[in-house]
């Protein structure tokens, strides 16, 4: 089976090159998902079977004032993958995210519980999945994530280094949450998915859930930072972006489907940061 990693420089498209070596592995100086007939000369010279869209917008808060950009990336770009894939017979494998939700729900949220996106990100990414599903018809997998972090500048575990750096306190919302969730948990239950065959739409999350407070003082604690985190309230941040205060999102959907127990953010934070160490 040949696979093809979009985005192949992102933190998650590191993750998938590690464990698919053997992958065209495309950058966006390859391949820039937003260029239509990029998209189908590379699609037709290539031909693979399998596409792995890792390509995203992620500045959520920029994406307020550039909403163009946001929606070109998450929005069109897997539409046009969508297209060639349909045209060359590949299969499509794309990636949203729990912001999807408005945070409403005092329960995990469910694949059958309607997106409502507050943030112009949030629903470019809502539009990416409608598009996939429009094109596609069911043969395709989408999975939403949420919190990712891995190998990489572009999430809070990173973040909260940079912030250690510079202060002796550390202030982190306490009243936000969510599943921290690892791009090698993403890596591993995606591949099995692929290899079952299963298609559709379903939640990608470790288990279990957390604040980002709660987070953050168990990667300090994990990693020996010695530094204070002060529990502050996500309004006193006042970002551009509006977030939901709970986008928990279940895994049993994906899990009972694949027969499989997803570890714990915890059990997976403390497994990472171990993988970190020794590599």
């Amino acid at each position: 089976m040949k696979y093809l990693i979009v985005g192949a420089r992102g933190q998650l498209g590191r993750e998938f090159v590690k464990a698919l070596p053997e992958a065209y592995a495309l950058g966006k100086e390859e391949l820039d998902v937003t260029n239509f007939g990029k998209v189908l000369e590379v699609m037709r010279a290539l031909r693979p079977d399998v596409v792995i869209n890792c390509s995203a917008y992620n500045y959520v808060d920029r994406a307020e004032e550039e909403f163009e950009r946001a929606y070109v990336v998450n929005s069109l770009g897997p539409m046009y993958l969508a297209i060639a894939c349909r045209e060359i017979g590949a299969f499509l494998v794309h990636f949203s995210t729990d912001y999807v939700f408005d945070g409403e729900k005092t329960a995990p949220y469910t694949e059958e519980d309607r997106p409502n996106p507050l943030s112009k990100y949030a629903l470019s990414k809502y539009l990416g999945e409608i598009n996939v599903e429009s094109v596609l018809e069911g043969k395709y997998l989408i999975f939403r994530t949420s919190w990712v972090y891995g190998e990489g500048r572009q999430n809070f575990l990173y973040k909260l280094r940079q912030w250690a750096e510079g202060s002796e306190c550390v202030r982190v919302a306490c009243d936000e949450f969510s599943v921290p969730t690892s791009t090698r948990t993403i890596v591993e239950v995606t591949l099995l998915a692929i290899k079952a065959g299963l298609t559709g739409l379903y939640h990608l999350v470790n288990s279990s859930y957390a604040s980002r407070y709660e987070w953050a003082k168990e990667y300090f604690r994990i990693a020996g930072i010695k530094k204070f985190i002060y529990p502050a309230y996500q309004h006193e941040f006042n970002l551009p972006a509006r977030r939901p205060k709970w986008s928990v999102m279940s895994n049993e959907e994906i899990s009972r489907n694949l027969s499989i127990n997803i570890r714990t953010w915890k059990e997976e934070l403390e497994l990472a940061i171990k993988n970190m160490r020794t590599q």
